[in-house]
């Protein structure tokens, strides 16, 4: 289970310099007690960014001084003129990200097989989610070698800098155009020489992006973000375009796709072959289909069309995803805690341990009591209601 990083991508390519600060509201002589502000920021807060996974306003208001900041210089704007129509003074302090000390380089791409994004800019910190060779990133600020970046689905989380390359927005450019080449085995190695039994440059698994530099027998040499070359076996990658043009998430491509992850160990936050929690696995399946969810399982409760199960699994499709927790009760609201995919005859598989397969049906072998007991819903999700179709989106061009 993942409970607390994918802009959507015309969002993301947009010009990252910060916004011009808004004109200052004159200070009235009575001092604004911090009660008749907050409610005003909340709301804003409420509205622009109800998500804190997804949305950074960190906005507060101590007497009539507003401090804190934002990554969108819309909330701002928005907030400044609700507090102007309400008659009421200000003194804005608020800080719009990029960071002034990123200079131009507003833009990341990561450089390992599988970065790891941390909660907060530290190493013990909790891992938010994961991202693979190749993911364009946003840069907002920075902080003792750490740098806070959201992911092309949204997600914010901080990430080592030795885990990317920093670019400005033309170095990005120059990136994106490059023809890529997709790793589509669940795990392997780049060389240093087309060899196999020689040094290796790094190590590689399913959604790597390289850029391709040429082809030799057996072997395509090719250019990580970082400027490091290599060399990769021919038969473990694919061009990018092509992998993406014969995505087709069918209810037995999905099937079949997350019988691939089997036996992955689980791992807290991870989005990899090299491990995965609830919603990591079903984001990787659906990845692998050339569909982007988003990273959390109560956050992808809230896509795609809800499925009748109240007289039992009948209507489920294969694909369609199973969410469990504790139901609104006593004031207290709906937790969704857990997420596993549907692939028929009364049985899901999911992340919990391991990526195994469960069923539904008390009379099974491999019946799952606990999970059966705390089902919630079922949702379909179609390619129209994710955050990404990368069949037509442009996500690594």
């Amino acid at each position: 289970m993942k409970k607390i990083i994918p802009v959507l991508m015309l969002g993301f390519l947009a010009a990252c310099s910060s916004s011009k600060p808004a004109p200052e509201a004159v200070l009235a002589s009575a001092t604004v007690a911090p009660s008749v502000l907050a409610p005003h920021v909340e709301a804003v807060r409420q509205q622009v960014a109800p998500d804190k996974r997804v949305a950074l306003f960190t906005v507060k208001a101590t007497g009539p001084v507003l401090t804190g900041e934002t990554n969108m210089p819309e909330a701002k704007t928005a907030l400044l003129e609700r507090l102007q129509k309400a008659g009421l003074s200000y003194q804005d302090s608020i800080q719009v990200l990029p960071q002034a000390e990123l200079k131009d380089n507003h833009f990341a791409v990561v450089t390992l097989s599988v970065a790891n994004l941390r909660s907060e800019p530290k190493h013990p910190a909790e891992l938010a989610t994961q991202a693979t060779m190749g993911t364009p990133l946003r840069v907002w600020k920075q902080k003792d070698g750490w740098y806070l970046v959201q992911t092309p689905d949204k997600y914010l989380a901080w990430v080592d800098g030795a885990g990317i390359k920093l670019m400005n927005e033309a170095a990005f450019a120059t990136w994106q155009i490059g023809e890529k080449l997709l790793y589509t085995h669940p795990y392997g190695f780049a060389y240093a020489t087309p060899n196999t039994q020689g040094a290796t440059v790094s190590d590689l698994v399913y959604g790597d992006v390289m850029v391709l530099k040429g082809q030799t027998k057996g072997f395509h040499e090719v250019s990580f973000p970082d400027g490091r070359t290599a060399f990769v076996t021919s038969s473990e990658v694919q061009k990018y375009t092509d992998w993406a043009a014969t995505r087709k998430p069918t209810e037995q491509n999905l099937v079949e796709t997350s019988k691939r992850l089997l036996g992955l160990p689980y791992l807290w936050g991870g989005t990899s072959f090299k491990g995965v929690d609830c919603s990591g696995f079903t984001k990787t399946v659906y990845f692998m289909n050339g569909l982007v969810l988003p990273r959390d399982a109560s956050q992808q409760v809230h896509v795609g069309e809800l499925i009748d199960t109240k007289e039992g699994f009948q209507n489920l499709k294969p694909g369609d995803l199973l969410f469990f927790g504790s139901p609104a009760k006593d004031g207290k609201p709906e937790r969704v805690v857990h997420v596993g995919m549907w692939i028929g005859n009364n049985e899901f598989i999911h992340s919990a341990g391991r990526v195994r397969i469960n069923s539904m049906d008390p009379a099974a072998a491999n019946h799952d009591a606990s999970e059966l007991k705390r089902f919630l819903r079922a949702k379909r999700v179609s390619p129209q209601a994710t955050l990404i179709d990368l069949r037509t989106a442009s996500l690594f061009q």
